[in-house]
């Protein structure tokens, strides 16, 4: 959460096609996993897409996290400096932590 006057980009200031392109994935393997389970199959199999959907959502979060945030936020914000930036490196910070935690 941003702090009142810090100004947020959002992915759509972005170029949101790769990561949506990736959604779609992982969309669509989440909806074979569904129907794995409703066929039936077998369980390692099962879980062993679960974990591939699982890897490209956070690779998708790296995306957005490395490629946007970091190269474009943060930069933005060194530039302004103060605590816009400060705020910025916590922000980036607490995003890597939560992502570190999930896997």
């Amino acid at each position: 959460m941003l702090k009142p006057g810090v100004e947020a980009r959002t992915v759509a200031a972005a170029d949101p096609s790769t990561v949506l392109a990736r959604l779609h994935r992982v969309e669509g393997q989440v909806r074979g996993i569904a129907h794995m389970v409703d066929q039936q199959a077998y369980c390692i199999d099962v879980v062993t897409q679960i974990s591939a959907a699982s890897r490209a959502l956070q690779s998708a979060a790296l995306m957005l996290l490395l490629d946007d945030h970091l190269r474009n936020c943060l930069s933005e914000a060194a530039q302004t400096g103060g605590g816009v930036h400060d705020d910025k490196v916590r922000e980036a910070m607490g995003a890597i932590s939560r992502l570190v935690r999930s896997q």
